[in-house]
């Protein structure tokens, strides 16, 4: 499965591999949850509108998706290690280019070179994965890494209004870059190299063909979640080069050599099930606990009336606190019942809570929100979006270790951008018609819709193997 350097000669040496691999993970998840109490902030500063500084977080999100599709596979074949470290460089200085932004404009440049850090956990994952093959013992040390991914215990939320509101939003920046040059250190002094067992060439004509598939979907939807104000005659388009970039994809995967994702892996159920049950998932909570939720603690006519400094404390600490303490427990439950049972149960609890969120809406206070914050955190950022990661690895075959985990990370990553620009579009469209109230309920039910359709795809994700032979998931027809 991977090169004999690559497995571990001692406990001291996961350790080691743990901590490093926990440094790239937290350069990451600052780049994704650091921002979100500065927003308010950066707009003052830069001299902003909402909806400007919203296109370079939609940029970011955008290049993470992107990037994810590719640098996981193009690890496989140059090096794990070597790639990992390049793309926490780039992100270091992508954090310096929006440090000193001068304009909007610039600042969007800087987060879609940060965007290059969108692959960082399933590539982590696969180097654990690498030195750790045992499934039972994988899943518990894996929990611990994918916990960090849903915030750092909400000190990254509040560290993030820290700064902003005592030094500006420039001083997040600076706080990311310096953490992303300390994560390249840990990972050159704690991991070693890997690599796919099998040494091939890399599909880059494949690669920009699905690359195109994504950003044409990615910005069509982007597009349609303004409703009204949205251009459908672009979205049309978009949707069609998208078209037409999928069937010149297959096409050209049937005819190359070594392909990036051969179309065989397309059609199973592996592939489809999970990248659709992480899309839903995704689109349907993602913004509702971001933003919405958020928003709702702060609205003066409808919510609790909480001060920016505030909101962190009483919604996206816990729930990412919540998850923290949850991975671990979630890792330990997964070696004994499975990986997809605990999805499942993770995705009808969220269910369960998207309900809550939207029946308090009209008298929100701060305990329900705190209560609301703890119950997603565990059920979803505790367990749904461990286990969704997990099984992109797990699942993944032997002779292919990073597509899967890669287009997982691209299907994450979409779906953030889609859930703010579809749920958002839901609570502006009903709230000019129905009022604020009708607006919030509106946008949490419909997460709530997706849920529940990322449930029922969840059911055709295939069983894990319990080694690491690909015996189990024959050939589907896509669908």
């Amino acid at each position: 499965m991977a090169s004999p350097t690559a497995r571990p000669e001692s406990q001291k040496s996961v350790v080691a591999l743990m901590l490093a691999l926990i440094a790239a993970i937290f350069a990451f998840q600052l780049n994704a949850s650091m921002l979100s109490p500065a927003l308010a902030t950066m707009e003052r500063e830069l001299g902003a509108t909402a909806a400007q500084i919203g296109v370079t977080q939609t940029a970011f999100f955008a290049a993470a998706a992107l990037f994810s599709l590719f640098l996981p596979r193009w690890g496989d074949i140059i090096g794990r290690r070597k790639v990992l470290v390049g793309m926490l460089s780039v992100t270091t200085i992508g954090c310096v280019i929006s440090a000193l932004a001068p304009g909007v404009g610039v600042l969007g440049l800087g987060r879609i070179v940060q965007g290059v850090a969108g692959p960082v956990v399933p590539m982590t994952l696969i180097m654990l994965h690498v030195q750790v093959p045992d499934n039972r013992r994988y899943a518990k040390l894996m929990a611990v890494l994918t916990s960090l991914n849903g915030g750092i215990a909400g000190v990254d939320a509040l560290a993030g209004g820290w700064l902003a509101q005592n030094f500006g939003f420039r001083a997040v920046f600076w706080t990311m870059a310096a953490v992303g040059a300390l994560a390249v250190v840990a990972i050159l002094v704690g991991t070693v190299e890997s690599k796919a067992p099998e040494q091939v060439t890399m599909d880059w004509k494949g690669t920009f063909l699905l690359v195109v598939v994504l950003a044409g979907l990615y910005f069509a939807f982007d597009q349609a979640g303004k409703l009204r104000e949205a251009n459908w005659a672009l979205v049309a388009g978009l949707l069609v080069v998208a078209a037409v970039a999928f069937v010149v994809f297959w096409k050209t995967e049937q005819r190359v050599a070594h392909p990036l994702v051969t179309t065989t892996y397309l059609r199973q159920r592996r592939t489809w099930a999970l990248l659709s049950t992480t899309l839903l998932t995704m689109t349907g909570v993602f913004a509702v606990m971001n933003g919405l939720v958020p928003n709702l603690a702060q609205d003066s006519s409808v919510g609790t009336a909480l001060r920016a400094d505030e909101v962190s404390f009483w919604t996206l600490t816990p729930y990412a606190l919540a998850g923290l303490v949850m991975g671990p427990i979630a890792g330990q439950l997964a070696a004994r019942f499975g990986f997809k049972r605990l999805l499942q149960a993770g995705l009808l609890l969220t269910i369960a809570g998207l309900g809550y969120a939207a029946w308090i809406v009209t008298s929100s206070t701060h305990v329900e929100l705190l209560v609301l914050s703890i119950w997603v955190g565990i059920t979803y950022a505790g367990i749904g979006n461990i286990m969704l990661n997990g099984l992109g690895i797990v699942l993944s075959p032997a002779d292919n270790q990073g597509y899967l985990p890669g287009m997982n990370a691209g299907a994450f990553n979409l779906g953030a951008g889609l859930s703010f620009a579809i749920l958002f579009g839901i609570n502006t469209f009903v709230s000019e018609t129905g009022g604020a109230v009708a607006g919030y309920r509106s946008a949490i039910l419909g997460g709530a819709i997706l849920l529940v359709l990322a449930l029922l795809t969840s059911t055709l994700i295939p069983p894990v193997p319990a080694s690491r032979q690909d015996t189990a998931d024959e050939p589907l027809p896509a669908a």
